[in-house]
C-alpha cells in the first residue's frame, strides 16, 4: 500500500506492539497532516491515560520502537509525533504508482456483488432536474465499485406501472399512437399526462374508460399490453438521449421497473401474512417494525397492501429486496433515493429484517439525495413554479459552455465537442461535490468557472499538462522519469498522488464521490502551484530535472484522468 497514512498507521501500530505490548497494537495512531511535518501521530494523548502515563513519554517510547522507518519521527509539545516522510521513500513510491495501469488502486478481495438502485424516473411524466443528482450519484457509485472489482447490478426502477397509465393509455388513443410517440419521444412527456389528468378531471366518460384500462391493464390484457409497451417504448427512447448526453452508464438491460414486480406483489404478501410479519389492521396488511412510532406514540405501519387491495410503494419496494437478496445474490445494496423518503426506506429495511428477507450478511443502504435549489435557496423551478426539464437545463450548460469557449480559435466541430465536455462536466462535478445528502445550490455561473472546485477547472488542468507534453513532443506514456524531488512544490504533488488508491477505496466504501472531488480539487492545486514553481520545459532546465518533472507531470495527468473517470465526468483533449 502506497498512501502515506495507511503506512504510518501501520508502522505506528507495529511500535506500538513493541513498546506496550500486543494488546495495544489495534490502537488508532490518529495520523493526521501537520502544518510543521507531513504528519502528526496524536496517539500518544489518548494512549497515555490508560496507560497512566505522561503522553509525551508515551510519545517518546514510541519514537524509539520505531524501526526501519522511512523518515524521521520528533516529539513536539505536551506528546506529538511529527513525521517527515524521507524524499527517497516518495520518490520511490512516486515511481512505482507511475508504472502501475491502476495508480495504486487495490482491488476488494473478495469481490462483493453491488445491486445500485439509482435515476428511477416516473415514466408517467416528464424526467426533470430532480433525476439529475441521483442519476450522477448513483453512476459514479456504479464507476467507483466496478473499478474496484465488484460486480455491479444496476437498477434503473421506472415507475412504470399504476392507475394514471389508465388515463394515459386512453389519452394515447384518443390523439392516436405515431402522434403520441412523437410527443414522447420530444420529451413532452409532462404534457401529455397534464393533457391526460384535464381530460381525466373534467370528462366523465373518459374518466370511466380510464378506470376500465386500469383494469384490463393489471389483468394482462393483450392489447391494454401492447399499447403500454408503444407508451413505454417511447418514453424510454427519450431517457436514453438524456443518459446519453449525460454520459451515464445506464442502459436498457438495467431497466427494472415496478411493473417487473407487479408478478411477485400477492406472493409477497401471501407470504409476509403467513409468517407472521404482516397483520391485518384496518383493513390493511401491515408490517409494524420495532421502533417506529407515529405523533400519537402507536405503533408506525409499513403498508403493503391497502384496505382497498391496492398496492404501493411499499409493496414493491418489498418484493425488491427479496428479489434482490435472493435472486441477485446482492452482498450490498444501495438506494440513491431522495432524502425525503428517509423514513419510508428505514422502514422497509426493518421490515425486510423482521420477514427475514434481509439477512445480516446483507448490507442495505439509503444513499440519501438532497434538494436541488436556485439561487434564492428554493425548491429549483420555473419562474411559473414547475420542474425544469432535465434536458432543457443540459442544453443550457452546454449553451453556456460554448459561449465560453467561442473565442479561442476552434473550428466548429471542436467547439461543438469541448462545449458538450465542458457543460456536462460542469453540471456533473457541482453535483458531486458536495456531499450528496446537503441541499445544493444549481449557479450555472459557479459549476462553469475555470477557477475554484468545478468541473471545468480539472478538465482545464489536464489540458494545461496535455499542452505540455505537446510542447515537448512526446507522449505522457513516455514519460518515465526517474521522479526526483528537488523543490517543495515537486514533493508536495508527488506527497498527495500517493494516496489515490486508497482513496479511491473509501469513496466507494462511504458511498461520498465528493471526497473523490476534493482530493481532485488539492491535486489540481498543487498542480498550479508545481506549474509556477517549476519550470519543465525551459532550456535552462537540466535534462535530468526535464525528466523528473515530466514523469511527475504524467503521473498527475494519469490521477486526474482516472478519478474524473470515476466520477463519470469527461475530459476533453484541449480546452
Amino acid at each position: 500500500m502506497t498512501d502515506p497514512q495507511i503506512v504510518l498507521t501501520e508502522r505506528v501500530q507495529q511500535a506500538l506492539a513493541h513498546a506496550f505490548g500486543p494488546e495495544h497494537a489495534d490502537a488508532d495512531p490518529l495520523i493526521r497532516p501537520s502544518q510543521f511535518a507531513d504528519f502528526q501521530a496524536n496517539v500518544a494523548m489518548s494512549l497515555a491515560k490508560r496507560l497512566r502515563r505522561a503522553p509525551r513519554e508515551v510519545a517518546e517510547a514510541i519514537k524509539g520502537a520505531l524501526s526501519d522507518f522511512p523518515g524521521t519521527v520528533e516529539v513536539s509539545g505536551p506528546g506529538f509525533l511529527n513525521i517527515t516522510l524521507d524524499d527517497s521513500w516518495i520518490e520511490s513510491e512516486a515511481q512505482r504508482v507511475l508504472a502501475d495501469p491502476r495508480l495504486g488502486v487495490g482491488s476488494i478481495t473478495p469481490s462483493q456483488t453491488v445491486v445500485i438502485d439509482y435515476s428511477a424516473p416516473n415514466a408517467a411524466k416528464e424526467m426533470h432536474v430532480g433525476h439529475l443528482r441521483t442519476t450522477i450519484v448513483g453512476d459514479s457509485l456504479a464507476r467507483l465499485h466496478e473499478h474496484l472489482g465488484n460486480t455491479v447490478i444496476r437498477q434503473n426502477h421506472l415507475g412504470d406501472w399504476g392507475t394514471p397509465f389508465g388515463m394515459l393509455i386512453e389519452h394515447l388513443l384518443d390523439i392516436g399512437e405515431e402522434t403520441a410517440v412523437e410527443q414522447l419521444e420530444a420529451g413532452m412527456g409532462t404534457e401529455f399526462y397534464q393533457a391526460a389528468r384535464v381530460k381525466f378531471d373534467g370528462d366523465e366518460a373518459f374518466k370511466q374508460r380510464a378506470r376500465v384500462r386500469v383494469t384490463t391493464l393489471q389483468s394482462g390484457d393483450p392489447e391494454t399490453m401492447r399499447l403500454w409497451h408503444v407508451f413505454m417504448d417511447a418514453t424510454v427512447r427519450y431517457f436514453n438521449k438524456v443518459y446519453q448526453l449525460l454520459g451515464v452508464t445506464l442502459t436498457d438491460a438495467d431497466l427494472a421497473g415496478e411493473s417487473m414486480y407487479n408478478p411477485m406483489l400477492q406472493k409477497t404478501c401471501d407470504d409476509l401474512e403467513a409468517s407472521g410479519a404482516a397483520v391485518i389492521s384496518d383493513g390493511a396488511l401491515c408490517v409494524f417494525p420495532p421502533g417506529f412510532t407515529g405523533s400519537d406514540d402507536k405503533p408506525l405501519p409499513l403498508i403493503i397492501r391497502k384496505s382497498d387491495g391496492g398496492y404501493g410503494y411499499a409493496s414493491t419496494d418489498m418484493a425488491a429486496i427479496r428479489y434482490r437478496v435472493h435472486d441477485l445474490k446482492a452482498d450490498r445494496i444501495l438506494y440513491v433515493v431522495g432524502s425525503e423518503q428517509a423514513l419510508h426506506f428505514r422502514m422497509v429495511f426493518a421490515a425486510a429484517q423482521v420477514a427475514g428477507w434481509l439477512p445480516d450478511t446483507v448490507s442495505a443502504e439509503h444513499v440519501q439525495i438532497g434538494m436541488m435549489l436556485g439561487k434564492d435557496g428554493r425548491r429549483f423551478k420555473t419562474r411559473s413554479g414547475e420542474s425544469i426539464k432535465l434536458m432543457d437545463l443540459l442544453q443550457e450548460a452546454i449553451d453556456r459552455a460554448t459561449a465560453a469557449i467561442s473565442d479561442r480559435g476552434y473550428d466548429e466541430a471542436t467547439r461543438s465537442e469541448i462545449a458538450r465536455a465542458v457543460g456536462m462536466g460542469a453540471v456533473k462535478y457541482a453535483d458531486l461535490s458536495v456531499s450528496h445528502d446537503s441541499e445544493y445550490v444549481l449557479d450555472f455561473d459557479r459549476m462553469l468557472a475555470f477557477t475554484g472546485n468545478t468541473g471545468p477547472y480539472m478538465q482545464y488542468a489536464t489540458a494545461r499538462i496535455r499542452s505540455i507534453f505537446r510542447r515537448a513532443g512526446i507522449e505522457p506514456s513516455d514519460a518515465k522519469g526517474p521522479i526526483l524531488l528537488g523543490d517543495p512544490a515537486e514533493r508536495a504533488l508527488a506527497l498527495h498522488l500517493l494516496g489515490f488508491g486508497s482513496l479511491v477505496g473509501q469513496a466507494a466504501e462511504q458511498s461520498e464521490p465528493h471526497r473523490l472531488c476534493a482530493f481532485l480539487y488539492e491535486t489540481s492545486s498543487l498542480l498550479s502551484t508545481f506549474y509556477e514553481q517549476c519550470p519543465v520545459l525551459r532550456p535552462e532546465v537540466p535534462p535530468e530535472t526535464r525528466a523528473s518533472r515530466l514523469a511527475l507531470c504524467a503521473l498527475t495527468m494519469a490521477v486526474l484522468e482516472a478519478g474524473l473517470d470515476l466520477l463519470g465526468v469527461p475530459v476533453p483533449e484541449r480546452m
